[in-house]
């Protein structure tokens, strides 16, 4: 008996959406803030304002590719493959892949992929780290 109230309270649990919905979103804002800071004095000092569009449209696309997955995952359909994902979420859609996450609750748990993401999520940051307070010092070693 206790089993089963258990499962039906997870249920429960599951469909009420995100949990701690508040400090999800606080971080997605705190890791928005260098791309956003350096996206907006790329535009501002007039030397590529395609940054500024690149990273909304990239993150509903990688959004729309973790919902058509999670879709296909729950009709055991063919899959995106976690290459595509990955290669969304570097060209600059990790934001709405962060979200889609917490969203649809997919990739979540397989730590394999969360290590990927969470280094291109790392990778983004210290870019504009190096952007706008080391003069480029990062990359001129590459």
């Amino acid at each position: 008996m206790a089993r089963t109230q258990d499962k039906v309270q997870q249920g429960a649990a599951r469909q009420e959406g995100v949990r701690h919905a508040r400090l999800k979103l606080l971080l997605l804002g705190a890791l928005c803030l260098l791309p956003g800071v350096g996206v907006a004095q790329l535009a501002w000092s007039g030397q590529a304002w395609w940054p500024l569009a690149v990273y909304p449209a990239a993150s509903l696309i990688c959004l729309l590719l973790y919902w058509q997955d999670k879709h296909q995952a729950r009709s055991q359909a063919w899959r995106t493959p976690e290459k595509v994902l990955h290669a969304s979420e570097l060209l600059g859609g990790w934001p709405g892949a962060l979200l889609a996450q917490q969203l649809f609750r997919h990739k979540t748990r397989k730590v394999s992929y969360q290590l990927v993401f969470w280094a291109i999520v790392m990778l983004h940051q210290v870019f504009w780290v190096d952007y706008l307070f080391l003069n480029h010092q990062l990359f001129r070693l590459f």
